[in-house]
């Protein structure tokens, strides 16, 4: 992604989009986190990039990034570069037959990525993106887990080595940092064919969250029942999700169907016809200067509502409904938690109808079971189409005796 920062068809649907609403005003401040070199260049604007080099077409590629030599704060693009022979890294003992080498503690703080993933308003200062930021306020500060830590190791959520070289001629080191630097795109890198990047950034989704889902043991027909699921964000050092999160999308879906099929309660992102209830969307919302929600971030003034989930923090949602009579017991509820990267409307609406479907990402689920209150629980153990895993049983069996108190 940082590779294809300025030729990300998504990104250039959007910057056109700015420039064109802004007239030019945004051209700059977008492109200098997309193409740097292009601004320190000089090449931009204009943004289409008419008068772009090679090198800047590029996007954040090595070079920009190991000539950063330091950086006036985080947050809109305040870095300083010294372009030329000496190229800056984590390293206090690298040498280079090709370059001279110089350590620069930057390069292994947090600090580096807040360049430019942390990002306000370039007119009135509303946060567009706080990746940095919640991470600084975050229990991984805290405890001196940097970006790096889980976006240039093998370790997805935890810091986890990667023994190896630099260079042929480098010494062998415990660490050498990983520069997929994957994310949780797992859309654009569909889009350019990026294959085993986007199953990396599944694979980050399906670790960044847990889910725990509680519900009555039995529950009488008719009478209303309540279970509650409890999101947790578990992996993430930022929000959930983060990024330009007036686009992204994480959503709980419900669903409680009886041994027969039938679908006796639903939540889906938007509710339909059929009876499905609209699920709860977590991410931030802007407003433009009239007060309306608005997915252009450029001509936002506000933030109308956040209910993104912060590192470590767990939510709760409560859904009620009653078995109708005609239920076939037992009765399965199921939990799953979605991510989308952008809705589908807003990709439909800049590219066209059908030309891209935006992937639905099943981040982690969870299953229980609602048993007929007349009959042992231990009997309805196996009914025909359904076969209740031992440990679901067993916790069963401690509700009902009373033995299993909720932690």
């Amino acid at each position: 992604m940082h590779a294809n920062a300025y030729t990300d068809p998504f990104y250039q649907k959007e910057v056109h989009a700015a420039s064109a609403d802004t007239d030019g005003m945004v051209d700059e401040f977008c492109s200098r986190c997309h193409t740097p070199i292009g601004v320190i260049a000089g090449e931009i604007p204009p943004v289409d990039g008419s008068r772009l080099s090679e090198i800047a077409h590029m996007g954040v590629q090595c070079d920009f990034c190991h000539t950063v030599s330091d950086s006036n704060g985080t947050g809109n693009a305040p870095f300083i570069v010294t372009p030329g022979d000496t190229k800056w890294g984590p390293f206090n003992d690298s040498k280079s037959a090709y370059h001279a080498s110089e350590y620069l503690e930057l390069h292994t703080r947090s600090e580096f990525c807040g360049i430019c993933h942390q990002v306000t308003h370039p007119v009135n200062g509303v946060v567009i993106d706080d990746t940095y930021s919640t991470w600084k306020e975050s229990y991984y500060a805290e405890n001196d887990v940097t970006c790096q830590d889980c976006h240039m190791s093998p370790g997805i959520t935890e810091f986890k080595a990667n023994p190896g070289r630099s260079a042929s001629s480098s010494p062998k080191r415990d660490h050498i940092s990983l520069h997929s630097t994957v994310g949780g795109n797992a859309f654009v890198t569909g889009m350019l064919g990026a294959e085993e990047e986007r199953k990396l950034a599944i694979e980050r989704l399906q670790k960044a969250a847990t889910l725990r889902l509680d519900v009555p043991v039995t529950a009488v027909k008719g009478e209303n029942i309540t279970i509650e699921a409890a999101i947790t964000n578990s992996g993430a050092g930022h929000m959930l999700p983060t990024g330009v999160s007036e686009l992204r999308q994480v959503w709980l879906e419900i669903e409680a169907t009886d041994s027969n099929g039938q679908k006796i309660y639903r939540t889906t992102k938007t509710g339909n016809s059929s009876g499905a209830n609209p699920a709860v969307i977590y991410n931030t919302v802007l407003g433009d200067s009239e007060g309306n929600a608005t997915l252009s971030f450029w001509l936002a003034d506000r933030v109308i509502a956040d209910n993104r989930i912060a590192p470590k923090e767990t939510v709760t949602e409560q859904h009620t409904f009653s078995l109708p009579e005609n239920t076939a017991y037992p009765v399965t509820v199921d939990a799953t938690l979605n991510y989308m990267s952008a809705p589908q409307e807003l990709i439909d609406h800049l590219f066209g109808k059908g030309i891209h479907e935006v992937p639905v990402i099943t981040m982690v689920q969870a299953s229980e079971m609602i048993y007929d209150p007349d009959k042992p629980v231990e009997t309805q153990a196996e009914v025909p189409g359904f076969t209740v895993p031992l440990a679901v049983l067993v916790l069963a069996v401690l509700k009902i005796t009373g033995l299993y108190k909720k932690q």
